[in-house]
């Protein structure tokens, strides 16, 4: 499922777009885009098992109209369709949680017919696909394995599915790496994913109150950070550095479940990620100043926060 580094990237973009001006600094508002981002990285992970399902099953449209032909040829009539029926995707497609998300995603609607029907011809070439299909017997790996090289080999590398999904989903761009993860994760150890929940209630709710606290506590947080600025002039910072020191001293501060060594890395880790080349080394050495001093002088207390 998301990790907590998805949501804290997902709060990392909300703040940064508060603080840009593209959205209300209103906690209850700055929540409900956080839940928007949420709900469209949900919605895109599922509509991923549906274009992996989509391409598998076209082997049964392909039998179809090349069987239908007016003089079809012996290869026409032997078509394999072994793969639409792969047990492992029968079964994420027949739970009512997916059902419910292909519904309201309105799923059929968005997807691309010749684009589908590319993908599986694509399949139908790989030596990957004939050892699949030359076997009669079905077992969990090679159900498995089938469609982990469906969505690796096939859909991932295609450029035209990479706009097709970037026209289709605004965070695609964002959510791209996280995706891929997710849904190998997914076909590795189904029976471990809720599909009504692809983010659990902790994880948003973790989310949901980063994204409270650190916009509560701006104030002070500034205040602690721009202490150890020294030389440096905190308005020529970069917005997104800035943005990612609050939420690591926020959670420093005020979640208590949370080791420091582990919001160091994470905030690290972003700084390299997603901003300037010498960011990482820069948010390093302020958290971890901050974290020094506070632990020395015994005032960094890991309380649950409280307004």
């Amino acid at each position: 499922m998301i990790s907590r580094r998805n949501i804290r990237v997902k709060v990392m973009q909300t703040l940064y777009a508060i603080e840009a001006g593209a959205c209300p600094a209103d906690v209850s508002r700055a929540h409900e885009e956080l839940s928007k981002k949420l709900e469209q990285s949900s919605r895109l992970f599922s509509y991923l098992l549906f274009l992996l399902s989509e391409v598998a099953k076209y082997a049964e449209k392909d039998a179809l109209k090349r069987a239908s032909k007016h003089l079809p040829s012996q290869d026409d009539l032997q078509v394999d369709v072994k793969v639409s029926g792969n047990e492992l995707m029968a079964h994420y497609t027949l739970d009512p949680a997916f059902q419910q998300w292909a519904i309201r995603g309105n799923f059929q609607a968005h997807l691309d017919i010749a684009l589908t029907k590319k993908c599986y011809l694509t399949l139908c070439a790989t030596p990957e696909y004939a050892a699949y299909i030359s076997s009669p017997k079905r077992d969990k790996n090679s159900e498995r394995d089938i469609l982990l090289h469906i969505f690796n080999n096939i859909l991932l590398p295609d450029e035209r599915i990479d706009e097709h999904l970037s026209e289709q989903f605004l965070v695609w761009d964002d959510d791209a790496e996280m995706m891929q993860t997710m849904v190998v994760h997914f076909l590795q150890r189904p029976a471990g994913w809720d599909l009504e929940q692809v983010i659990s209630n902790e994880k948003r709710n973790f989310g949901l109150e980063l994204l409270k606290t650190t916009l509560e506590k701006k104030a002070h947080c500034l205040e602690v950070i721009g202490s150890k600025l020294q030389n440096w002039d905190a308005d020529r910072i970069a917005l997104l550095d800035m943005v990612l020191m609050r939420m690591g001293l926020c959670e420093l501060l005020y979640f208590e479940t949370i080791p420091p060594k582990v919001t160091l890395n994470e905030y690290i880790d972003l700084a390299k990620d997603y901003s300037t080349a010498h960011s990482g080394q820069f948010v390093n050495g302020i958290l971890d100043g901050i974290h020094k001093e506070m632990e020395a002088e015994g005032r960094l207390r890991k309380v649950e926060y409280r307004k």
